[in-house]
């Protein structure tokens, strides 16, 4: 497996992906809580890995540690931990059979779903921090979220974890609200004098 370094949205994306499957965003639910749910999660992504038996609870740590640069995004930091991800995992190498001259990662012989996903959340945090800014590490928006994100939109507007899930709940809330301050339909409304 290579990781492309210039495909930090990508590794990004997976960062994100990992922290938001702990039992604290869920509500008390691991989304990671046996082998199989680790292969389907690394198979979604297009991640080749074998998976051992130790992998889970290795990878539960990742994502404790993924998790704590996310909610502490000093940049000194995240370069120093994020390249501690990479360091020791694969051969950095220039691919210039692509028709463009692209650095790579690849994974060592042997390696693990874990040197697998600290590969790609070390190259997607390096990523982000090397093309955007510390300022893309954020906590999901939604009042009832716990979960983390990186956002790598142009813009740099992101405001959940899951824009589909806890965006929806929010915009979901608001019209309720809304709904419930309006007056109700059917109502007593004054006529309008028509003269």
């Amino acid at each position: 497996m290579q990781v492309v370094l210039d495909d930090y949205v990508w590794a990004a994306g997976v960062a994100t992906d990992l922290v938001n499957t702990a039992p604290e965003v869920w509500h008390g639910e691991d989304q990671l809580p046996d082998l199989a749910s680790l292969i389907t999660f690394a198979e979604l992504r297009s991640i080749p890995v074998k998976v051992r038996p130790g992998d889970l609870r290795a990878v539960h740590r990742l994502r404790a540690t993924v998790r704590d640069l996310i909610d502490h995004p000093a940049q000194a930091r995240l370069i120093t931990e994020a390249g501690a991800l990479t360091s020791a995992i694969g051969n950095v190498t220039l691919d210039v059979t692509s028709g463009r001259p692209r650095w790579t990662v690849s994974l060592r012989p042997g390696a693990t779903a874990v040197d697998a996903l600290s590969l790609i959340c070390g190259v997607g945090i390096l990523g982000v921090i090397q093309s955007l800014d510390v300022t893309r590490f954020r906590a999901c928006g939604a009042p009832t979220c716990q979960g983390a994100f990186i956002d790598t939109t142009r813009p740099g507007r992101r405001r959940y974890c899951m824009p589909g899930l806890c965006g929806n709940r929010v915009n979901v809330a608001n019209h309720r609200a809304r709904k419930a301050a309006a007056p109700a339909a059917g109502g007593s409304v004054p006529a309008a004098n028509g003269g």
